[in-house]
């Protein structure tokens, strides 16, 4: 027989968020981070999760090139799997929010229904879109990985930025514009905005 839905039946655990909150002595969050790829969205998020452990804030950094060496190996980047890609993302990062963890989710995320259907599993307040913006022109020079110059040679196809759209956030809670600040101003800009409002 056959599992469906019918069969399935969602635990609740013993112990709560709440309490989970009161052992870490902070709330539990996602920071999502999206932007062009070279924007510096994995370079803040591993800067800003060392930032909150030496504060003592329980964090955790989910990257998107990490990711897709494992649990997202399978997927391509074709619109239909960018968007799987981002549904794991969010469901994974739900957990971690649920085990009391702060999560720093760096994904291009390049569709707007996308990071909202993520938006839509948290709680208010739980998750915090966080828009790395900076102009294709300076991601191009920048070009970290050289992934840029394939796309523009036409070896990368449906590559952010050059052959595939990328949809600007509209009303993120936050605009870390690193072209224009540093990033030790914009990982301030962040733990200021985390402090305003009492999330750490």
């Amino acid at each position: 027989m056959e599992y469906t839905s019918q069969n399935i039946v969602y635990h609740d655990n013993r112990v709560t968020r709440a309490d989970r909150h009161q052992l870490n002595q902070h709330k539990s969050f996602v920071l999502w981070l999206t932007g062009l790829s070279g924007s510096g969205k994995s370079t803040v998020s591993v800067e800003l999760e060392k930032v909150l452990h030496d504060r003592g804030v329980r964090s955790y950094v989910i990257d998107g090139d990490n990711l897709r060496h494992g649990l997202n190996a399978d997927l391509g980047f074709k619109p239909e799997d960018r968007k799987e890609n981002i549904r794991r993302v969010g469901e994974v990062s739900k957990l971690f929010v649920d085990a009391g963890l702060v999560v720093l989710a760096a994904f291009i995320s390049p569709y707007t229904e996308d990071r909202e259907n993520v938006r839509n599993l948290f709680e208010p307040g739980e998750f915090v879109e966080i828009f790395v913006k900076c102009p294709v022109e300076v991601c191009i020079k920048r070009d970290p990985k050289g992934l840029y110059e394939k796309a523009i040679r036409g070896e990368i196809t449906n590559f952010t930025g050059i052959s595939a759209p990328y949809e600007e956030p509209v009303n993120p809670e936050l605009i870390l514009d690193t072209n224009k600040n540093s990033f030790h101003d914009c990982i301030n800009i962040v733990v200021d905005y985390l402090l305003i409002k009492n999330l750490i």
